[in-house]
């Protein structure tokens, strides 16, 4: 019922350039001005539009709340990590938590903490919540 993706997206930077400063796999890349696999495994039939670099929390974490898959993916990431911060201004990259939220009843609050949020917040990203009903 709940899941978050860690995404840095830019016209410019490889998206080698993020696993190599990470020290991570990504769950998925797309190169700028070449096809790319979708996430049923195909391939695009379009190139992509520009480099993105995403860690997903769902196969390794197992909960319905936010907090945990927030939590998995910055201890992950090292984060807060130095040199970040800059190493995406001169990018012109964008960095974002892309949140999965399924609340089909309408029941179903998400949460995510303060420290959490401002953590997120205090390395330059944002937390996006794509609710489901």
């Amino acid at each position: 019922l709940a899941h978050a993706t860690f995404i840095i997206s830019s016209d410019g930077a490889h998206p080698d350039t993020w696993t190599a400063f990470f020290g991570a796999f990504p769950s998925r890349t797309i190169t700028k001005g070449k096809p790319y696999l979708l996430p049923s495994g195909r391939l695009s039939s379009r190139p992509g539009k520009l480099n993105l670099w995403a860690l997903e929390s769902r196969a390794a974490v197992q909960s319905d709340r936010l907090e945990p898959h927030l939590r998995y993916l910055i201890e992950r990431l090292s984060l807060p990590r130095e040199g970040l911060l800059e190493r995406i201004e001169q990018a012109g990259a964008r960095m974002r938590f892309f949140c999965y939220w399924d609340n089909e009843k309408g029941d179903r609050v998400p949460y995510v903490s303060d420290a959490t949020r401002q953590l997120i917040e205090s390395v330059g990203a944002v937390i996006e919540i794509d609710e489901y009903r």
